[in-house]
């Protein structure tokens, strides 16, 4: 059993930064990690994802080059760190774990999800 609970959302104007954490309790070190989405009326989608050491990572192609996704095992806490933000980034954004060996973009894929933490970007 993984408990998940995500910070740092908030309101940022277009070009800026923020950092998301997704505080883990179990056995967090045992977990691909990943980011997700869900704006208004859409669809979650895959953000980004990290393996259960950290080694590897997978992006979504509307984030790549601009997001960055690591972990602290010591510290049982993933990060989400936002570069260059745009309007269409303004989303909540959950952590999920997943047991599979591989990264994954299915949200079904993923056996334990946080509550979310909305990211608003003004143009």
């Amino acid at each position: 059993q993984v408990q998940l609970v995500e910070s740092g959302g908030g309101l940022v104007q277009a070009g800026g930064s923020l950092r998301l954490s997704c505080a883990a309790s179990g056995r967090f070190s045992s977990y691909a990690m990943g980011w997700f989405r869900q704006a208004p009326g859409k669809e979650r989608e895959f953000v980004a994802a990290v393996s259960w050491s950290g080694s590897s990572t997978y992006y979504a192609d509307s984030v790549k080059g601009r997001f960055t996704i690591s972990r602290d095992n010591a510290k049982n806490t993933v990060y989400l760190q936002m570069n260059s933000l745009n309007p269409e980034d303004t989303a909540v954004y959950y952590c999920a774990a997943s047991s599979l060996p591989t990264l994954v973009a299915g949200p079904r894929f993923y056996d334990y999800w946080g509550q979310g933490t909305q990211v608003a970007v003004s143009s």
